[in-house]
C-alpha cells in the first residue's frame, strides 16, 4: 500500500487519534462496506456489453500490488465485456499524473480507476473526467472537496482496522499472551496507516492485559528505524515484541535486532517484503505479517464503477479482507493477496 497524507474530516481524525473506532471508517468518517457485497451480477453483463463501456486505470505508480490490483480490475472489465484503453504509471509525480489524465481523456473512457497522488492538486486533475461524467472509483484516497455520488463512485481500501488487530493476535500469540511490546507507528495524518496502527494498539490494550506496550515512536523517514529500534531495545532491553506501521521500516527493525544479536523480540507488520518474509519462513525475529487483497481492492474498484454507470447506489466506502500472512501459509497468501507466486526464495523453504 501507499503512504500518502490526506485531510480528514475532525471527527474522523479524533476517532483515529484515539484509537476508539473499533471498525474501519473512510477518510470523511464513511462507514465501511465489504467489497464482496459490491457485485456486478450476471443479469447486468448484457446491459453492460450493450453501452460499450471503456476504463483507464491511472496508478501512482508500478509494483507488484499495483499489478495485482490491475489484474482484479482487469479481470472483472473482461468478464464484464469492457475494453481497457490504457494503464499509467505517474512514479509519485503529481504533475505526470495530472498528464496521464488529460492523454486518457482523449480516448473518451466511460470509467477511471486511480489513487489520487495529493487530494487538491487530484481535485483538478480529475475534474474534466468528472465533468464529462466518467465513474471515478478512487483506491484509498480522496481529491479535495469530491462529494459521494455526486463526483466519484467510490472509494475502495483495506479493511483497516482488520489489518491492525489481526498484526495484534499474531504478535500476542508469538508472545504467548504476555510480556511487553514497543508500537512504531506512521508519523503523518493520513487514515489508512492512522487506522491500521491504531487498532494495533486499540486490540493490545482492550484484549491482552497481560500485554504492555511500554515503548511508542512514531516515524515519517523510513531509514529511521534502525535507529529507533536501537533506542527501544536500550531502554527496553527485554521487550518480547515490536509492531512497524509498514514493511519498510519494519526492514530497520530487523537489522537492528540482528546486529543487537537479538533472536527472541518478535516483530510483526503489514504489507508484503521478501525480506521480512524470509526472515519469518526461516524462523527469525518476525512472527507475522498482514497483508491485503489487492486482487480483490482492483475488482471491488471495478465493480462500482459499473456500478455507479448503471445508475445503481453505490456505497461510498468499500473495504476488501486483510490477511495474516505467516511462515505456514506464507506461499498461499502471497498468491491470495498479490496474485503472483511467492518468490522462490520463500517457497523453496
Amino acid at each position: 500500500m501507499t503512504y500518502l497524507k490526506s485531510t480528514l474530516a475532525a471527527s474522523a481524525l479524533i476517532a483515529l487519534s484515539t484509537g476508539l473506532s473499533a471498525e474501519t471508517i473512510g477518510p470523511g468518517g464513511e462507514s465501511a462496506t465489504p467489497s464482496s457485497s459490491v457485485v456486478v451480477s450476471d443479469g447486468h453483463i448484457a446491459v453492460v456489453q450493450a453501452a460499450d463501456y471503456s476504463a483507464a486505470l491511472l496508478w501512482h505508480d508500478q509494483s507488484d500490488f499495483v499489478n495485482a490490483v490491475t489484474a482484479g480490475a482487469s479481470d472483472e472489465f473482461e468478464r464484464l465485456g469492457i475494453e481497457v484503453v490504457a494503464v499509467t504509471s505517474a512514479g509519485f509525480d503529481a504533475a505526470k499524473q495530472r498528464s496521464d489524465i488529460e492523454t486518457v481523456l482523449a480516448k473518451s473512457p466511460n470509467i477511471i480507476l486511480s489513487l489520487p497522488l495529493d487530494p487538491v492538486t487530484s481535485a483538478a486533475a480529475f475534474e474534466e473526467a468528472r465533468e464529462a461524467g466518467v465513474a471515478l472509483s478512487f483506491l484509498s484516497n480522496l481529491p479535495a472537496d469530491y462529494q459521494h455520488p455526486d463526483d466519484y463512485a467510490a472509494i475502495v481500501t483495506d479493511d483497516l482496522f482488520q489489518m491492525g488487530k489481526q498484526a495484534a493476535d499474531a504478535l500476542a500469540t508469538a508472545m504467548g499472551n504476555e510480556g511487553t511490546v514497543g508500537w512504531i507507528y506512521h508519523d503523518a495524518a493520513y487514515y489508512v496507516t492512522n487506522q491500521r496502527d491504531n487498532a494495533f494498539k486499540t486490540t493490545i490494550e482492550n484484549d491482552y492485559p497481560d500485554i504492555s506496550i511500554v515503548a511508542e515512536q512514531g516515524i515519517s523517514d523510513p531509514a529511521r528505524a534502525e535507529e529507533i529500534a536501537n533506542v527501544m531495545l536500550l531502554k527496553n532491553p527485554d521487550l518480547g515484541g515490536v509492531y512497524v506501521t509498514w514493511a519498510g521500516p519494519a526492514e530497520g527493525v530487523l537489522a537492528a535486532l540482528r546486529a543487537n544479536g537479538n533472536t527472541s523480540t518478535k516483530i510483526v507488520t503489514l504489507d508484503l517484503s521478501e525480506p521480512i518474509a524470509l526472515d519469518m519462513v526461516r524462523g527469525g525475529n518476525v512472527a507475522a505479517i498482514v497483508a491485503d487483497e489487492a486482487y480483490e481492492l482492483g475488482r471491488a474498484m471495478a465493480a462500482s464503477a459499473v456500478l455507479d454507470l448503471l445508475g445503481e447506489n453505490v456505497p461510498p466506502f468499500i473495504v476488501a479482507p486483510a490477511l495474516a500472512v505467516t511462515a505456514d501459509n506464507v506461499v498461499e497468501g502471497w498468491k491470495k493477496s498479490l496474485n503472483i507466486d511467492a518468490p522462490a526464495s520463500l517457497s523453496s523453504k
